[in-house]
């Protein structure tokens, strides 16, 4: 049985992340999953639980001060983080195991612990930390996964062995048709446009706040938290046609996108200049809805037969009129099948492929 320890910069949640999704659809495999230490600090003292068949979680220690500024703190707070994973691994019998890294703060982990080989997946901009960190990684790495085409580019001078693992969606459960409508739906009305994620402070709602204020009677659904600090969410929320609402779990979103006559993308100031693919459209992509989504300037849409790419405030409520003007079951099924092409067990057998190939598993 193929054993990997994984390092996730993310914590095990009910919304899965690329690593998540990825590492509990592999086969035959067992994973020692290690998430960053939250609220609970002193969460790391509990035992190991298993959260998947053949995934073991563990939460790391508290790390302590950052790099910058007590740059020996630091190196004391690697060398805990490390023994607490080398403990973990020796008390589940894993003997040269696959060290799947997520993040250039792994870095400095490297020489503490023992693996047979090493995977660095990465997933978005690391420009907060040290370039040496994740040019220091990639040249450790023994296979290098990258999301996008961009940062398969931006690795490249440290590695050769790069695949091109894109992001994925959970397209068997966001392509049912047999979804009840949630009780916050049925107060809504005209047709009904949804937004499916966080809205974080650097999400830009200047195109959505546009268009509910031009569309009074249609109704606008945002799926997730909301940050306060967004300097538009209270002007958003104002308008009388627009929710605010977080689903529970993953498992209730489907319900929401089932009756959203179109589904919305809108930009993070984070995510300016990257050519990553999120999960959420590949999850849009699957309900077979129409999708109008917001681009930067001179960004090219990634599937612009089946998804209207606006740049502007206007250009972003026009084109909502033409997708809910779009003749039923026009394109829905292609956009159906770029969802399935892109499901999360196609990644993961991809990835599967790869380290078999590789002989790293």
């Amino acid at each position: 049985m193929k054993q990997i320890l994984c390092l996730s910069h993310e914590p095990w949640s009910s919304f899965p992340s690329r690593t998540q999704h990825l590492i509990t659809r592999l086969r035959d495999t067992q994973v020692l999953f290690f998430q960053p230490c939250g609220k609970d600090r002193g969460a790391f003292r509990e035992k190991g639980r298993r959260v998947r068949p053949g995934v073991t979680l563990y939460t790391l220690p508290p790390a302590l001060p950052g790099h910058r500024d007590h740059p020996r703190l630091y190196a004391l707070g690697r060398r805990r983080l490390a023994r607490f994973i080398q403990r973990a691994a020796q008390r589940h019998r894993f003997h040269a195991p696959l060290l799947w890294a997520t993040c250039p703060d792994q870095f400095p982990l490297l020489d503490q612990l023992e693996y047979g080989a090493l995977l660095y997946d990465c997933d978005r901009d690391w420009s907060q930390f040290p370039i040496q960190w994740e040019s220091e990684l990639t040249l450790a790495a023994d296979l290098v996964f990258a999301a996008s085409e961009g940062l398969a580019d931006h690795l490249s001078p440290c590695n050769d062995n790069i695949a091109l693992i894109l992001n994925g969606g959970n397209h068997p459960m966001f392509s049912r048709e047999d979804l009840t409508r949630p009780p916050v739906l049925r107060d809504l009305s005209g047709p009904v446009l949804g937004w499916a994620g966080a809205v974080s402070a650097d999400l830009d709602l200047a195109p959505l706040l546009f268009t509910a204020r031009a569309h009074p009677e249609w109704s606008f659904l945002l799926l997730g938290p909301g940050d306060p600090d967004n300097p538009l969410l209270e002007r958003t929320l104002s308008c009388p046609n627009v929710t605010l609402h977080r689903p529970e779990t993953l498992l209730e979103l489907p319900d929401y996108l089932a009756w959203c006559d179109v589904c919305l993308d809108l930009l993070r100031e984070r995510d300016r200049g990257l050519d990553i693919v999120p999960s959420r459209i590949y999850e849009y992509l699957s309900t077979g809805h129409p999708v109008v989504t917001m681009l930067w300037p001179g960004q090219v849409e990634h599937f612009p037969d089946v998804i209207y790419g606006a740049h502007s405030s206007e250009d972003f409520c026009r084109l909502c009129e033409q997708a809910l003007a779009e003749a039923p079951g026009w394109v829905s099924g292609r956009r159906k099948n770029y969802g399935e092409q892109a499901a999360w067990s196609n990644r993961a057998a991809e990835v599967s492929r790869i380290l078999r190939t590789a002989g790293f598993c």
